[in-house]
């Protein structure tokens, strides 16, 4: 019996496992599916990857369990997923911190996103506000940047943390307002509202979803947003852009990612499920009520989003000399 070419015997082999990939996603999932949070329960990421994972579960009757694996700035969570087998079975629900931030920030980190992960779709996007005290003098960012310009370095802006895409902002608006502030990390989000809620710091460099909470007490006012356009959930809410501060665009958003090497046809089936669940109304209100967008993408939209956010705040890292914890 003549011998089959080795050459021939790969074009087989190949052709077996191209042919096998459809059947894969047509069958996909066989078994649960883990989604890894780099935050702890309670925050916009885990609360993301739970809307979304309840509404998997229901679409495709196997249980979505999310991880919650904090520390270490997200690296945690994203080496695990970095390393996990590419079969769909193990995802990450990231945030701009570790698709964008990091990676320009830190000299080490220990994945690659574009080498380890194979991107899935935006999920939400929670715009960044400048929020004042209810009480606070500032009734319009040109108000505010007066007063830095009197007083350079002297007027108070808490923000999350250092590092974080808040400071990035925060450092955006004075380099292209020719202004210094002085600015006041603290350790999330959620006290960062706090403190300007109850007038210990006058301004906040904030996430829209930090300080719903706050907004129908009246102890927090939204001066402006950092988006490129006005949000659904302020449409009143000017954008730094209109109030004078140019080119200044950034939000928190979240991300759905597989790791490098996922099946293309588990990743479209993926998309197509989760954009589904982003557009339906329940949906969409139940992320509105924290203040949250919900932004379904394509793969190709979620990696220029990456790209286009990296490739700006390592601009403004490097301009500003900003470092990290």
């Amino acid at each position: 019996m003549r011998a089959i070419p080795t050459r021939l015997l790969a074009l087989l082999g190949a052709s077996v496992v191209v042919s096998m990939q459809p059947a894969a996603s047509q069958t996909y999932p066989t078994k649960p599916i883990h989604v890894l949070v780099p935050y702890a329960p309670g925050g916009p990421a885990d609360i993301a990857a739970r809307i979304v994972g309840a509404k998997l579960t229901e679409a495709w009757g196997q249980q979505v369990v999310v991880e919650n694996r904090p520390g270490g700035n997200g690296f945690i969570a994203m080496s695990a997923a970095a390393k996990a087998a590419p079969d769909g079975y193990t995802l990450v629900l990231a945030t701009i911190g570790e698709a964008a931030v990091s990676p320009v920030l830190f000299k080490d980190v220990p994945y690659g996103i574009e080498r380890d992960f194979a991107p899935v779709s935006l999920i939400s996007d929670a715009t960044i506000v400048l929020a004042v005290h209810g009480e606070a003098p500032y009734k319009s960012v040109a108000d505010v940047l007066a007063a830095a310009k009197a007083q350079p370095g002297r007027i108070s802006v808490g923000s999350p943390g250092n590092g974080t895409v808040n400071q990035i902002v925060l450092e955006w608006m004075a380099l292209n307002t020719g202004t210094k502030f002085q600015h006041i990390p603290y350790k999330g989000s959620a006290p960062a509202a706090t403190a300007v809620a109850a007038n210990e710091i006058p301004l906040g460099m904030l996430a829209s979803s930090s300080v719903a909470p706050h907004l129908k007490t009246g102890r927090v006012r939204v001066l402006a947003i950092a988006s490129a356009k006005r949000t659904q959930f302020g449409p009143d809410w000017p954008t730094l852009q209109e109030a004078g501060v140019a080119e200044v665009s950034a939000s928190t958003w979240t991300a759905l990612l597989a790791p490098k090497g996922t099946p293309q046809a588990i990743i479209d089936k993926l998309n197509g499920e989760v954009v589904k669940i982003l557009n339906m109304p329940d949906v969409k209100e139940r992320f509105a009520t924290g203040g949250v967008d919900t932004i379904p993408s394509s793969p190709a939209e979620l990696a220029a989003r990456i790209a286009q956010d990296a490739t700006q705040f390592g601009a403004i890292v490097q301009k500003a000399d900003i470092k990290p914890d």
